[in-house]
């Protein structure tokens, strides 16, 4: 045995490299697994990597996430999002081990006008928010202990992501066109993470209780568009010498995708803050934090 450490599925994701930074500056044993030694269309490997490594706790960051190509491919979407993570909620319970999933705004169809709740009624429009579903119920169904987090509008210094996308698109754009008729909440991954650890904190130092498991919602503190989202980043921008770019707002039909997108994508996450104490940064002030890391620490690129 490698120690009770957390175990994160995914080595490559937002979350999953989050939470490897945040674990080193707090000093704590996290381990992330990814393809090819651990892959979620795999049950064999997944239980063989779990049984060599005594966790403490199991975090979900891995999952097929792109949400276009999905809805040509929603039977592998499924695979990895409804199948592979019910496989392996089953194994955190074998294991008795707290398990956090995590899930997406795309659960829900976006034609609320006010902030989801985590009772909402869902009815995701495309095929990546109906694997996902399908992976909150799998997960549920396997693991009644399991813990799942809905977030959206995933940004950071790693990856690809609308913030990366934007300030790379400004070195080459006078002006763009960005959608402002679709809401939500900008969520930057080391608050996903930081949050998470937290979550896991309060069960080790309280113990497991019951009312622990069901279905949070945590997202970055406010809500934009997304022309409003990239008119802040821009302006973060400026203060690294970058020029700025035109922003004008166009709509969802002026840019269509293979997936529908939800028009609101807001989420509620008082439930969180009531049950861990969890609140994330304003979304305003986590983007320029991330800003900053992509253009004084170059890792923009």
């Amino acid at each position: 045995m490698t120690g009770a450490g957390i175990f994160v599925a995914g080595s490559k994701g937002q979350v999953a490299l989050s939470l490897k930074e945040k674990a080193a500056a707090k000093g704590l044993d996290l381990s992330t697994h990814g393809r090819p030694d651990f892959d979620l269309s795999d049950t064999a490997k997944m239980r063989a990597a779990l049984m060599a490594y005594q966790s403490s706790a199991i975090i979900n960051a891995a999952a097929y996430t792109a949400v276009d190509a999905a809805e040509d491919d929603e039977a592998t979407a499924t695979k990895i999002n409804a199948d592979g993570a019910g496989a392996l909620a089953a194994i955190a319970a074998d294991l008795d081990v707290p398990f956090l999933h995590i899930s997406t705004d795309y659960v829900f169809a976006g034609d609320k006008d006010g902030a989801y709740f985590e009772d909402d009624p869902v009815g995701p429009t495309g095929a990546y928010g109906r694997s996902k579903l399908a992976g909150e119920r799998a997960v549920m169904a396997a693991n009644s202990n399991a813990m799942i987090f809905r977030t959206a509008w995933v940004y950071s210094p790693y990856g690809k992501n609308f913030c990366k996308t934007m300030l790379a698109l400004a070195k080459t754009r006078d002006s763009l066109g960005v959608v402002g008729d679709q809401w939500g909440n900008p969520t930057y991954a080391p608050d996903i993470a930081e949050a998470l650890l937290s979550v896991i904190a309060k069960i080790t130092d309280s113990g497991w209780k019951k009312d622990y498991a069901g279905i949070y919602h945590l997202t970055g503190t406010g809500d934009i568009n997304w022309h409003g989202f990239a008119t802040e980043i821009f302006k973060a921008s400026e203060a690294f010498g970058c020029t700025v770019p035109t922003v004008n707002a166009i709509t969802t039909a002026e840019f269509p995708t293979p997936a529908k997108r939800p028009a609101n994508s807001r989420l509620n996450c008082d439930k969180v803050a009531d049950k861990f104490g969890v609140r994330l940064e304003k979304w305003q002030i986590s983007t320029a934090a991330c800003v900053k890391r992509l253009l004084e620490d170059g890792a923009l690129g």
